[in-house]
């Protein structure tokens, strides 16, 4: 059977864009209509999907829950569709499920695959479901439904790209994302497949902390020159991914397979605080490709301590691995760096 009839459904009357529909189905009915599609990614780095991976734990504990026979979820398990539905005149919601499910699980997937694990009873879920004809609006309406539950960031950071309508609180946040999203799966990227993010756990470099470094410098630096995000995705793409490729290419020892623990260059703070140096270095000095960053990073030469020995800020000593993600420390290690490359820059124009 590839067709599957529900209801009858009742569609409250809302806002002008996507349309609601109310009914209730079992869980059997649910899994037959929409999948849960877990975010990840292609061969060629595009995205797909949305949901969180399963929490076996709480699943178990909804599903001893639902055993009850007086158990109750008033809470309803929200779908979203593009294609493949049609209510007829009596209020009947009609599924075409010839090519498997047409929709998509938005909200309710512990609750769901709970309910799909119990034996004996056929218990009934409220459903909401929303039809929307855009990729984009289906990922805005998933974050917009669970941005109010402990979601990871990592994800909802993942998949703010191509996504509006959004509070400014995640919006001004899109900017970093996108650029994120291209320097770890950009074909042409020096940072290519190495930020850690939800479809990339193998990276080394932390995606919230490379988001905060170039939020820093979207606000203050060299990156606010960029007025929207294809100008960023061309000339300031070009410049990130320029600048850490010569970073790596100077501090190739202290970059080369390592981890935040054996290397504070690829920690929090180092990447923070090279934020800044690359602000100055683009600022300051015009440096726009690999070659003059290089050029504008010999400074740094022979006085750092990434992996061991001590800093030297001033009066204080700071043992190589003490440094840590605090406000304070990015501070401290940023403005080290910065006066370091403004002395040398200096001497090297008292010499000319």
């Amino acid at each position: 059977m590839t067709i599957l009839r529900l209801g009858p459904t009742i569609s409250p009357r809302q806002g002008a864009g996507s349309r609601v529909l109310c009914f209730t189905a079992t869980p059997s009915q649910v899994s037959r209509i929409a999948r849960i599609e877990r975010i990840g990614r292609d061969a060629d780095g595009r995205l797909s999907g949305f949901q969180r991976p399963q929490i076996a734990s709480h699943i178990r504990e909804i599903r001893d829950y639902l055993a009850d026979p007086d158990s109750m979820l008033p809470n309803a398990i929200v779908l979203a569709f593009d294609h493949g539905v049609t209510v007829d005149d009596a209020g009947t919601l009609i599924v075409d499920t010839s090519k498997g499910p047409p929709g998509w699980v938005v909200d309710g997937q512990q609750r769901l695959c709970a309910a799909l694990g119990l034996e004996g009873r056929d218990f009934e879920f409220v459903v909401s479901a929303f039809i929307c004809p855009e990729p984009a609006e289906l990922n805005r309406q998933f974050i917009l439904i669970n941005n109010t539950r402990p979601l990871a960031k990592p994800l909802i950071y993942e998949l703010l790209p191509g996504v509006q309508g959004l509070p400014h609180r995640l919006s001004d946040r899109t900017g970093a994302a996108v650029l994120v999203e291209a320097l770890n799966y950009g074909s042409e990227s020096s940072l290519r497949g190495q930020i850690n993010q939800q479809t990339n756990p193998a990276g080394v470099l932390k995606d919230t902390l490379v988001q905060r470094m170039l939020m820093n410098s979207l606000q203050h630096g060299a990156l606010r020159e960029f007025p929207d995000n294809a100008a960023l995705l061309d000339t300031g793409l070009s410049m990130v991914s320029d600048f850490f490729a010569a970073v790596q290419h100077v501090f190739r020892a202290d970059w080369e397979g390592h981890a935040s623990k054996s290397s504070r260059l690829v920690h929090g703070v180092g990447l923070i605080a090279m934020g800044y140096v690359m602000d100055e270095v683009a600022i300051r000095f015009a440096a726009t490709t690999r070659e003059q960053f290089e050029v504008g990073l010999r400074p740094l030469l022979g006085r750092t301590h990434w992996t061991s020995g001590e800093w030297e800020f001033g009066d204080e000593r700071r043992p190589w691995n003490s440094l840590q993600n605090t406000k304070s420390d990015y501070r401290l290690l940023a403005h080290h760096l910065v006066r370091m490359i403004r002395r040398g820059r200096a001497r090297v124009g008292a010499a000319a």
